[in-house]
């Protein structure tokens, strides 16, 4: 018997949900594989362990937002469209429709005198529809 406490929002047990870390180790290994690439070629390039890598593409560490930013670096590959595939597979996971576009991607100027297209600094906005 289980008590209410027992319940994690996390785990339905009548529908197994896939965790983030799961499904994104997925698809960094699926880009780093479409590319001919090891896993060497890729921690080197990311500057993290070849084990840590393994084990974020395994689902068994969970990368840091810096270390993400790394990983897709290494990877020439950016970090909504990265999070795109993520959506997808999750919603594929729980059977479930899923259209995620990537609308675009711009950076906003750090002061008021600086240009968007100028493309230093500021803040990076993704924009996202699912």
């Amino acid at each position: 018997m289980t008590s209410q406490h027992d319940a994690s929002p996390y785990h339905d047990s009548r529908r197994s949900r896939p965790l983030l870390r799961t499904t994104l180790g997925e698809v960094l290994r699926r880009a780093r594989l479409d590319q001919g690439r090891t896993l060497a070629d890729v921690a080197q390039a990311a500057k993290v362990s070849m084990q840590y890598l393994s084990e974020i593409e395994r689902g068994r560490k969970e990368a840091s937002s810096e270390v993400l930013a790394a990983i897709c670096d290494a990877l020439e590959t950016d970090l909504p469209d990265v999070l795109a595939d993520v959506g997808r597979g999750m919603a594929d996971a729980l059977g479930q429709p899923a259209t995620v576009v990537r609308l675009g991607i711009a950076r906003q100027p750090s002061s008021p005198t600086r240009q968007p297209a100028s493309l230093g600094g500021g803040d990076l906005v993704c924009l996202l529809a699912a």
